[in-house]
């Protein structure tokens, strides 16, 4: 196994870089920067500085990872960034470390980042993630498992995007979306539950079937929304996934859309 660097990059005698690991032209890699086995960082990218890389990544053309967060109130606090396992960013995305001391901005495993990409401060990216080109994430953003964003959408600070929820393109997102369910537009709006992408899931059809149920109950109902969520959350015979979609409701702090 042999780690493969082009003789034009700069590599920080403080970086750690595991077997395999192939690094292009004109690419720069800093101090404290870790990278996973096997992973490639491409051409005229740049590693600036506490960065934690996991195997099998793709780190594209021109993409800057690790660079202090663009906000005011920043001092130079140790921060970092980590980037999960067979994770692929394109080219020319960014992402920036945490604002607070020991905070950590993370993208999990498997996700694949688009071109143009903007990650903020304190971003939160779970597992196998789909993030199309020239979505600008603000800081302190949370997304759940297997989700879906359209490209060119703009996604406010501290919102939610719940787990396998799916955001058309060119949306723009001042609210929590919650899992399982569909929204796009300027405004946005809800369009119901992610059925396509639950049924791709391989999710059972009474799963489907409850979390369509708890939809109407929540957003398409004449209950208020917190006679919903008391109905819903005295069900005994709830699954999981309507369990997880009544709670990401009832804790929204920014406020959930409406369908």
């Amino acid at each position: 196994m042999t780690t493969l660097v082009h003789p034009t990059a700069v590599i920080d005698r403080r970086a750690d870089l595991e077997p395999d690991v192939v690094v292009g032209p004109y690419a720069v890699i800093g101090p404290s920067v870790e990278v996973g086995e096997s992973t490639e960082i491409s051409a005229h990218a740049v590693i600036e500085r506490d960065v934690r890389i996991g195997r099998h990544c793709h780190i594209g053309y021109g993409v800057i990872l690790g660079s202090a967060p663009q906000d005011l109130s920043y001092r130079g606090e140790p921060t970092s960034v980590e980037i999960g396992d067979d994770t692929r960013i394109r080219e020319y995305s960014t992402v920036n470390r945490a604002r607070t001391a020991g905070g950590v901005t993370r993208i999990g495993e498997r996700c694949y980042v688009m071109s143009y990409v903007h990650v903020a401060h304190d971003c939160q990216i779970g597992h196998d993630v789909v993030i199309a080109n020239a979505v600008q994430l603000a800081g302190h953003i949370e997304i759940g498992h297997h989700a879906w964003i359209g490209g060119q959408t703009p996604v406010h600070q501290f919102v939610r995007i719940g787990e396998y929820a799916f955001l058309g393109g060119g949306s723009r997102v001042p609210q929590d979306v919650p899992p399982y369910t569909r929204a796009a537009g300027a405004p946005l709006k809800l369009y119901g539950i992610n059925t396509v992408g639950l049924r791709r899931e391989s999710f059972p059809p009474e799963v489907r079937l409850a979390l369509q149920r708890a939809y109407r109950l929540l957003f398409n109902s004449r209950l208020t929304r917190s006679q919903a969520i008391v109905q819903l959350r005295g069900e005994p015979e709830a699954c999981a996934e309507v369990a997880r979609l009544v709670q990401f409701v009832a804790a929204s702090e920014r406020g959930v859309l409406i369908g």
